[in-house]
């Protein structure tokens, strides 16, 4: 089994390109089961969450080619409406094509989603708005069984609580419904702002009008059309810290700094020097980290996707500090291995409490989720010595060349097997 390798106590220098937005593309893979035309997308990341988007379209039916910069996708034949739970149980985001199929074939059975054991993840909430379209379903053996013998029809939903992956799912499925929907308590993080551009530049017709308020009118025809997906701020807020964390002094490139703004404030304050330009962002770290309280919530707060990251920054502090993690219920499962590593922290509920002044000393260690696996490379590029990582395979589902960017700015980081 693949591993990395640390070697730690660099202070990276240098340039790093961000990538596309894996939670970006994701849901503009899954809407392009909508269409019958082609439609060519640019700036996929290279991760294994897209790769396994891309075999279940392909076992849908999709035509897919991909020539590394451009992946054009044609669904001009009979799509199948089956996601087998071989392809749907390693991401969550597998449950996105639901909307589509039953939006376009009136039917789909589809697995119930997978991914990072980061917490229960229910699906209740994308189930009871599609409902409301006209949507009868029963779960049965760990598969979706979804129909709408009339087709689905406009509504007013109101979701009960803010949900990224029942705002996509609904907004997809919406734009084939006959008649007018109107949803509210709408998530409004920029991968869905990114997802409805897609859409609208499909022929799609879909307004914002309110804040986390979208009116949608179902329509029959869609446009042929190329499009660039936005680079990741996960990514950009994952080497903010990094810089941060080792008084390191990247430019972080290809990136809009307004799209981090919490993220950038949070990092100021606790001491880091940060310069944003159009589309870069220059930051030295500093020597001294000041002390902050945290708490995760949707967009445009701190996300949960940095709070792995985060925490190991305020184990640098001068004081204490403490993350309230408030959209997952089990995503501290990084805390036993960095307090393995020399950390300091506590968990009561879903509240951390963080010792600051400690020295990362180097160890053996397992990622248990995407975050969760690179806030130990985090760790362990400040730790001297040797650190290793096993099961990294967390860790390409969402990273791009994660150790070659990390080596380009000087970092002694290696993948052995």
């Amino acid at each position: 089994m693949k591993k990395l390798e640390v070697f730690g106590a660099t202070k990276p220098k240098g340039q790093i390109k961000i990538s596309g937005s894996k939670n970006a593309s994701l849901p503009i893979l899954a809407a392009t089961l909508l269409s019958d035309k082609k439609i060519s997308l640019t700036n996929l990341p290279k991760v294994k969450d897209i790769e396994t988007m891309i075999l279940l379209l392909k076992s849908l039916g999709s035509s897919i080619e991909d020539n590394k910069k451009i992946l054009t996708i044609n669904n001009n034949k009979q799509i199948k409406t089956f996601a087998a739970y071989s392809l749907v149980k390693t991401m969550r985001a597998g449950i996105l094509v639901l909307g589509p199929l039953i939006a376009k074939f009136g039917k789909a059975k589809v697995s119930l989603p997978g991914g990072c054991a980061i917490g229960t993840r229910p699906v209740d909430i994308h189930l009871q708005a599609l409902s409301k379209l006209g949507v009868k379903y029963k779960i049965i053996q760990g598969y979706v069984h979804a129909n709408a013998p009339k087709g689905l029809v406009g509504a007013n939903i109101k979701f009960p609580k803010i949900s990224v992956g029942a705002t996509e799912n609904l907004i997809i499925a919406s734009c084939l419904a006959k008649g007018k929907t109107t949803l509210s308590n709408c998530a409004i993080e920029p991968e869905i702002k990114d997802l409805v551009n897609f859409l609208i530049k499909m022929g799609c017709n879909i307004k914002w009008t309110s804040n986390r308020t979208i009116k949608i009118e179902g329509i029959k025809n869609l446009s042929e059309i190329k499009y660039k997906v936005m680079p990741d701020r996960i990514e950009a807020g994952t080497y903010l810290i990094a810089a941060a964390l080792t008084e390191g002094n990247l430019k972080i490139v290809g990136i809009d700094p307004k799209i981090i703004n919490t993220e950038i404030n949070i990092i100021k304050k606790l001491g880091a020097k940060i310069i944003q330009k159009k589309n870069e962002i220059l930051i030295q770290g500093s020597k001294k980290i000041k002390s902050i309280n945290i708490k995760t919530s949707p967009y445009p707060g701190f996300p949960t996707d940095l709070q792995a990251q985060m925490m190991v920054l305020l184990c640098k502090a001068n004081k204490k500090s403490y993350i309230r993690e408030e959209i997952f219920e089990n995503r501290f499962m990084h805390v036993a291995e960095l307090n393995r590593m020399g950390a300091k922290i506590s968990i009561n509920g879903n509240k951390a409490t963080i010792e600051g002044n400690i020295k990362f000393e180097a160890a053996e260690l397992m990622a248990t989720d995407l975050r969760a696996s690179v806030s130990l490379i985090l760790a362990a590029l400040t730790a001297k010595g040797k650190s290793v990582i096993n099961r990294i395979y967390h860790l390409d589902r969402g990273y791009e060349d994660i150790e070659k960017k990390l080596k380009k700015v000087g970092a002694k980081i290696r993948r052995v097997n």
